[in-house]
């Protein structure tokens, strides 16, 4: 295709043997396929693994794939490849941008009182308190670290799980710490099984350069400031989802206690029918004489007189897990199960929980009925159930939501019209949260648990929702969690007078009636006055269509205030005026 003579490597393997001394270190471990153990360090030579016995190479004829480390004995029965952050660290610190956008946290971020990023948390300060060599020095780096598997062929019957760890740096503004070219990828786990707990086999490389850059440190050169200085680092926090927070941690995130938060206070019911437990009981959450807790037939049947027991600290957890030893290995597990809005496939509302009701002596008219001349049972419908026209209008209305910028998410991409159905809204989808109301925030998250145990089914209750009772606590130590949106197109443009390309333009007198309307409308307190008018025009026009009525409510809203204003307070022009403004400018 190319004219004779030209350089240019003849096959994608030969450009990347060339530029392979110009990139990063790649180590390609080799690992049992039971995931026991991996062949580095002192067992880099053995051919068979210490604990179960099994061969490190498949079995048949080496390879040709160059990519498959394939040795005189075949190529490996799984593999492990592995980045080293070090080298990489180096080379963020080599550049004169990135070493100056690494001490964004300390010297340009605003500090207004709102929890925006990581850096304003409860956890950040406390570290630096503990730890001042480490807080003292703005470079040091603090670390995200982030675990999940992927089906890398793109076939969802498929399953094949390819499992990676993924690191990012909170040193960095809010929108870049999740843009690709800053976070690192340390490990890829090669299928076709996931890890789960064996995990802990796979993270010894990152848990060593870890531990070396906790304990030694690494000597850098910065080229914002010119100078080498010594650099630590630490692991701040993981992002995860709460399978894979079991996998991480060492948690249990099955059974009746499920929750790491509550750990042997969780509080559940085992329901004989579903076959499952179900954490309700967030009444002890409520004050002592919150009448809730009286009302035993409204929730699982029993009066509430326990109180919320404090949570365990850091030293108390480290001393529970500290002589904890974990037997490494492949085990069997099923898939998870999963409600709301009646989608098919997570409805939690059937024949099994309605009987559950009947054992608990709760909500009787829920309970199964018989149906003459027949074995089925009938389900009477339950208070929360929508019709199709309840589900348009509660969709609706969330995709109709606007907030100001930079505060969430944009909720609109989280609402299916067409499915009537939510598509994951996630707690990270909140950006700026204000310290003074986490604790009202709390409060109302309760009562909604509580409110939500009296109607919807005990089944409903399993450890994901629960796990909303503590995500304040959560968001007080770590800060809020989204850092997953880039920079908005309207920072640095919501206050002031902007001069580039700016262009100066009149409106028409209908254009200005018009903009002054949607003001009017979208103000809360000018709701009533709003309801108020369009009975009036009914009364005036009996005869008239709803779309005759709604044009003339927008044609004459806005001189019927007026009006009703100066009937109402006959001296507001002159209190207007000697508050410094014009009538005609205020009206």
């Amino acid at each position: 295709m190319l004219p004779e003579g030209n350089e240019l490597p003849l096959s994608t393997y030969q450009a990347k043997k060339l530029m392979c001394p110009m990139g990063l270190e790649i180590q390609r471990i080799h690992a049992c396929p039971n995931d026991y153990m991996l062949y580095r360090n002192e067992d880099k030579d053995l051919h068979q693994c210490k604990v179960c016995g099994t061969s490190r190479y498949k079995r048949g004829k080496p390879t040709d794939n160059v990519d498959s480390d394939v040795s005189e004995n075949g190529p490996p029965a799984k593999l492990l490849w592995y980045l080293p952050i070090i080298p990489r660290l180096k080379r963020l610190f080599a550049n004169e941008k990135d070493a100056k956008l690494l001490r964004w946290h300390a010297e340009d971020r605003k500090n207004d009182g709102k929890m925006q990023l990581v850096a304003d948390s409860l956890q950040w300060k406390n570290f630096d308190k503990d730890f001042e060599e480490f807080g003292d020095e703005i470079r040091n780096i603090r670390f995200g670290l982030s675990s999940d598997g992927i089906n890398p062929f793109g076939d969802l019957s498929s399953h094949h799980n390819t499992w990676h760890v993924l690191l990012c740096i909170y040193n960095l503004p809010p929108w870049l710490c999740m843009k690709r070219k800053y976070i690192m990828m340390s490990l890829l786990i090669q299928g076709p099984k996931q890890p789960r707990n064996d995990i802990d086999v796979y993270l010894q490389p990152l848990v060593d350069e870890m531990m070396e850059i906790w304990s030694t440190g690494i000597h850098v050169y910065d080229s914002y400031k010119k100078e080498y200085f010594q650099l630590w680092a630490m692991l701040f926090c993981t992002i995860n989802d709460f399978p894979a927070y079991g996998n991480l941690s060492g948690y249990s995130t099955k059974g009746k206690k499920a929750c790491p938060i509550c750990e042997k206070n969780t509080h559940s019911i085992w329901l004989t029918n579903c076959k499952k437990p179900a954490f309700m009981g967030h009444r002890r959450e409520l004050a002592e004489n919150y009448p809730y807790r009286k009302k035993a037939d409204l929730f699982d049947g029993t009066i509430e007189d326990r109180k919320l027991p404090a949570p365990l600290d850091g030293e108390t957890t480290l001393s529970k897990v500290a002589n904890i030893k974990v037997v490494l290995g492949k085990k069997g597990f099923g898939p998870p199960k999963g409600l709301l809005l009646n989608i098919p496939g997570k409805t939690k509302d059937g024949i099994k929980v309605r009987r559950d009701m009947e054992l608990m002596n709760i909500r009787p008219e829920l309970q199964p009925k018989d149906i003459d001349g027949r074995s089925t049972k009938f389900l009477p419908p339950a208070c929360y159930t929508m019709s199709k026209v309840e589900k348009t209008k509660f969709c609706q209305c969330l995709h109709g939501i606007k907030v100001p910028s930079r505060y969430s998410a944009n909720i609109r991409k989280l609402v299916s019209m067409k499915d009537l159905k939510l598509l994951g809204m996630k707690s990270h989808d909140c950006h700026v949260i204000d310290p003074d109301v986490l604790d009202e925030y709390q409060r109302d998250i309760i009562l909604t648990l509580c409110e939500l145990e009296m109607y919807f089914p005990p089944s409903f209750f399993d450890v994901m929702v629960h796990l909303v009772s503590h995500i304040v606590g959560e968001i007080k130590a770590c800060g809020p969690v989204f850092l997953r949106i880039p920079q908005s197109h309207h920072e640095g443009r919501l206050a002031g007078q902007g001069t580039l390309g700016r262009k100066t333009g009149y409106s028409n007198v209908a254009d200005y009636q018009e903009a002054h309307f949607n003001v009017l409308q979208h103000t809360t307190s000018i709701d009533p006055f709003i309801q108020e008018h369009m009975a009036f025009l009914r009364q005036q026009n009996p005869k008239k269509s709803a779309k005759w009525l709604a044009n003339q409510h927008k044609i004459t809203f806005s001189e019927w205030l007026k009006d009703k204003v100066r009937r109402t307070l006959p001296n507001i022009d002159k209190t207007i005026e000697a508050l410094g403004f014009a009538p005609k400018h205020v009206f």
